[in-house]
């Protein structure tokens, strides 16, 4: 029964996504506004589907450790609503971490690049995956079967939140009034995926927007006469973007990186576990580091 569930999230969900994506299609085409273009959602269905490939090849591994924790767990539960209360609010305080060290660390930033480097926004932008995060997402998920969660009801409610994180990659929803306050909402999402200075590595929630306000993360979208409009994609975009660099351009990009002549180990070491955009010689920069320029230029 426990194994059906993800089963049944995926059969409800897909007729779902399909009408949102296509509503999405028709408002920005009557809107004249180039939402979408054939390349890209090409793309966010390939990167969809080889992250979905070695999530698949890999499960069997993560469950098994899932299950090894389960069996020496802390906790006894008793299965009801406040079960899956603390099961969703774990899981997703510890995808929030999962998340931010995504973007914090070169290392882990390299994997997830991949779903932050379309230029466009839209539905399918979600299911533009981190194609290699299967293979680590679930060392951040193992505090989760040791206190007392059932190691299938993990997957179906990181599978649920999925779901809500795909609906907030659209710019057709403004504002979602009470709401704001509480779940992570498109207007914040639109704000992560945005590579303007003051919004980089900013709303990192998955579900819940609280971690983001407790943790220093959390930006607002602000209006266009207060900041400028969003620009989407990285702040160096690819320039010949294809099937093989889009994923392995950032992971080149390092191997370069570390082995250039005349640089300490400390350097080298930096460059690959450093925040995205550290040079040891100021010739990229930091997301920091380009909001406090952005901030200085303004002041």
């Amino acid at each position: 029964m426990e194994a059906l569930r993800e089963q049944w999230l995926i059969l409800i969900s897909t007729p779902i996504y399909i009408i949102l994506i296509g509503s999405e299609l028709l408002l920005s085409h009557w809107q004249y506004q180039q939402k979408y273009t054939i390349k890209d959602t090409f793309t966010n269905v390939y990167l969809m589907l080889l992250n979905a490939g070695i999530d698949l090849a890999f499960r069997v591994v993560y469950v098994s450790i899932f299950q090894y924790c389960y069996v020496h767990k802390l906790i006894n539960w008793q299965i009801g609503f406040f079960y899956w209360a603390a099961i969703l609010v774990s899981e997703d305080f510890l995808y929030y971490w999962l998340h931010r060290f995504d973007h914090e660390i070169r290392f882990f930033w390299a994997a997830h690049v991949t779903h932050h480097s379309s230029e466009q926004y839209n539905f399918s932008v979600g299911f533009r995956s981190s194609v290699f995060q299967p293979l680590y997402r679930f060392i951040y998920f193992i505090p989760l079967p040791f206190l007392g969660f059932k190691p299938l009801d993990i997957l179906f409610i990181y599978a649920a939140t999925q779901i809500w994180g795909i609906f907030v990659h659209t710019q057709l929803i403004k504002k979602m009034g009470w709401l704001e306050y509480i779940l992570v909402t498109p207007s914040h999402h639109r704000v992560h995926h945005a590579s303007n200075p003051k919004y980089l590595d900013k709303n990192m929630g998955m579900f819940l927007i609280l971690w983001d306000k407790l943790f220093g993360t959390f930006q607002p979208e602000l209006e266009e006469q207060e900041y400028q409009p969003i620009k989407y994609g990285l702040t160096k975009n690819i320039e010949k973007p294809n099937a093989i660099s889009i994923v392995f351009h950032e992971w080149n990009q390092i191997v370069k990186d570390i082995f250039q002549p005349n640089i300490s180990l400390k350097e080298r070491i930096n460059y690959i576990v450093g925040p995205p955009g550290y040079s040891h010689d100021g010739s990229r920069k930091t997301s920091e580091q380009m909001r406090k320029e952005e901030a200085n230029i303004n002041y």
